[in-house]
C-alpha cells in the first residue's frame, strides 16, 4: 500500500510541474513576463530497524524508505527578456534589475516590468497609466502631463518631458520611479503583470542615478520564456508522470497477486 501513495504523490507533483510549464508557455508573448519553476522536496522517511546489524562493525543499523515527494516552492526567474522595438513613445523597458511603480485607486503600490503604458485623460488632463488604469509613479507621485501634448520624451535615466502644441520648448515634468528589491524572487504575483512587495522580497529601494537600470523608450521587454527549454521540461515531466502511474499499476498487480494466494 505504501508504494501506491508514494507513486500518487509523484503524480500530483508532476501535475503541478506540468501546470507551471503550461503557464510559462501560454505567456510566451506576454510583455515583461517572468518564467516560473517548481522546486520539490522528499517527504518523511520510515525507518525499518534491522536486528542482524552490529553497530560495532560500523554497519548501518537502520533501513529507511521514503513516502514520496511534495512541491516545496514556486520560484520565479527575473532574468531579462529580449527588447523589442515598437517606436511607440509610451512603450518603455528597463535594461537592468529595476521595476516600474504603479498605483491603484486605493493608493496601493505595485511593481511591474511591463512598460506598455497609455495616456489616461480625465477632464482634459493627461496622466501615464497601464492598460488596466494603474497610474505610473514618479518621484513626485502620478505623472501628470497636463494638456495639449504633441510629444513625450523619456530619457535613459527616467526623466519624463513633453512638448506642447503651442510651443517648441521641451518641458521637464518628472522622473520615473524605478526601484529594485533585495530579493525579487520573493515578490508575490497578483496577475496583470503586477507584483506585490512581501517580507520575503524585502522593502523596495529607490534607484539612484540609474543603478536599477536604464530606461529604453520605444522598446518593450519580451517574456524570458524559452520555448525549446520549456518543451524539454514538459517532456521530462510527462515521462515522470507516466513512470509514477506505472508504479501504481505495478503495486495494484502485486496486491492482486497477494489476494489470490489465499484462494
Amino acid at each position: 500500500m505504501r508504494a501506491l501513495w508514494t507513486a500518487a504523490s509523484g503524480m500530483k507533483a508532476q501535475q503541478l510541474n506540468i501546470d507551471t510549464i503550461s503557464n510559462n508557455l501560454s505567456n510566451v508573448n506576454t510583455t515583461g513576463y517572468k518564467k516560473q519553476r517548481i522546486e520539490f522536496k522528499d517527504l518523511m522517511y520510515e525507518k525499518l530497524r534491522r536486528t542482524d546489524f552490529n553497530e560495532g562493525e560500523g554497519k548501518p543499523v537502520n533501513l529507511e524508505v521514503g513516502h514520496g515527494v511534495m512541491p516545496a516552492a514556486s520560484v520565479r526567474s527575473f532574468t531579462e527578456g529580449s527588447f523589442e522595438q515598437t517606436n511607440n513613445n509610451l512603450d518603455l523597458a528597463i535594461n537592468g534589475q529595476g521595476f516600474f511603480v504603479v498605483r491603484d485607486n486605493n493608493d496601493n503600490l505595485f511593481f511591474t516590468r511591463d512598460g506598455s503604458f497609455k495616456l489616461s485623460i480625465e477632464d482634459g488632463e493627461a496622466r501615464i497609466a497601464t492598460a488596466d488604469g494603474y497610474f505610473v509613479q514618479s518621484d513626485i507621485g502620478d505623472i501628470e502631463l497636463g494638456r495639449d501634448i504633441s510629444d513625450i520624451f523619456v530619457s535613459p535615466d527616467g526623466v519624463v518631458s513633453v512638448k506642447r502644441t503651442d510651443t517648441e520648448e521641451i518641458e521637464e515634468i518628472a522622473v520615473l520611479q524605478i526601484v529594485k528589491f533585495p530579493n525579487p524572487a520573493g515578490l508575490e504575483s497578483i496577475g496583470k503583470n503586477l507584483f506585490k512587495e512581501t517580507t520575503a522580497s524585502g522593502q523596495y529601494v529607490e534607484s539612484f542615478q540609474g543603478d536599477a537600470g536604464e530606461v529604453l523608450q520605444g522598446f518593450l521587454e519580451t517574456s524570458n520564456v524559452q520555448v525549446v527549454e520549456e518543451m524539454i521540461k514538459l517532456i521530462t515531466a510527462q515521462r515522470a508522470y507516466e513512470v509514477n502511474s506505472k508504479s501504481i499499476q505495478t503495486s495494484d498487480e502485486m496486491l492482486q497477486m497477494a489476494n489470490n494466494l489465499r484462494r
